[in-house]
């Protein structure tokens, strides 16, 4: 009897051994590099305010069993805490890869959640690349455009997942944004940033008087967001001297100080400031560009702004003045700094 339970139990074991070696290891899912540029080119509608990337032509991905998405999820997550435990202890918080598929670059994006909107990443990544979200869309797994509205677990974007960010394509954009991030303001002055341009797309061909006005306005103000995030200090200078607002706004609100800011771009920042742009502006969640270097710590961001506005405030056009040297003092000295320079107006 000691035998055949034994035996029984050895057979249990071996079980048991067989059934964890059995699930194959998955190892991240690879992307094609040209995903970006292929399917959903249907997704969005043009509307009057600029390319604007909806749920028209979107599909979803095929929903995965939640198990198998959590045994993802642990061989993608770089914290090895996440990868030793059960899958039931997926983390609520993850960090996400974004590739701007056009240039390469890659982003990490903290502070994800399952039940984050893709608009909402977008919105994230507005700040982190630079580029407006309407302008945006987004892929995973090379299987469509994701929907604005959806959450990351609708889509199945498990912890450590690449997104692919692609940038909307249709009457120009994507040359367009590709000079800004070089900031080569020959190749921006060819590409319809200017009301004198020659440069025409299948949309604009037939536009003439105000409404061609609004369009190269839009594209001088696009290109400026990017070249600001960028810090391209010559190019945002060639677009503010022909005619380029840093007081227009991006569909959150947002002016291209506030990427600016956000980047640490302390050349941009003195150069949109002196032509009008204001450290106050709220953008649609209430943030201005001082109060979101503060937020995402851009300590020098923050005291550049500050002390430029001092210096506005006080009409002192030397930043050798001794006043200006005395604020300045003010501003490095003591915890009673953070407060003054945070103080709303």
């Amino acid at each position: 009897m000691t035998r055949g339970r034994g035996g029984a139990m050895q057979r249990a074991a071996a079980g048991a051994g067989g059934a964890r070696a059995a699930g194959p290891l998955r190892g991240a899912p690879l992307l094609d590099p040209n995903a970006g540029r292929r399917g959903g080119a249907g997704a969005g509608v043009q509307g009057r305010g600029g390319p604007r990337v909806g749920s028209a032509g979107s599909r979803p991905l095929p929903a995965q069993p939640p198990a198998r998405a959590r045994g993802w999820s642990q061989r993608l997550v770089g914290d090895p805490k996440a990868t030793s435990a059960s899958p039931d202890l997926a983390p609520d918080v993850f960090v996400l890869r974004v590739r701007l598929e056009e240039t390469g670059e890659m982003f990490r994006v903290a502070n994800c959640r399952g039940d984050m909107t893709v608009r909402e990443l977008k919105e994230e990544l507005d700040l982190m690349v630079g580029i407006p979200f309407n302008l945006q869309r987004l892929q995973y797994l090379d299987e469509g455009v994701l929907m604005d509205e959806a959450t990351l677990t609708f889509h199945d974007v498990v912890p450590g997942g690449m997104i692919s960010l692609c940038v909307w394509h249709h009457d120009g954009w994507t040359q367009l944004v590709l000079a800004a991030v070089e900031g080569d303001p020959s190749k921006l002055s060819c590409l319809g940033v200017t009301e004198d341009s020659f440069y025409r797309t299948a949309n604009s061909e037939h536009f003439e008087g105000e409404k061609w006005k609004q369009w190269t306005s839009q594209r001088a103000f696009v290109a400026l967001y990017v070249a600001s995030h960028r810090g391209h200090i010559d190019a945002v200078q060639y677009l503010l001297e022909h005619g380029a607002s840093c007081l227009s706004r991006s569909p959150l609100g947002r002016t291209p100080l506030h990427v600016a800011a956000v980047m640490g771009q302390l050349d941009c920042i003195s150069l949109l400031v002196r032509h009008g742009a204001s450290i106050h502006d709220r953008d649609a969640k209430g943030e201005t560009p001082i109060s979101i270097a503060h937020r995402l710590n851009q300590i020098q961001s923050e005291r550049q702004m500050y002390l430029l506005h001092q210096r506005a405030k006080s009409g002192i056009r030397d930043p050798s003045d001794l006043v200006m040297q005395k604020a300045l003092r003010r501003v490095k000295s003591g915890p009673g700094s953070k407060k003054m320079m945070m103080t709303p107006h």
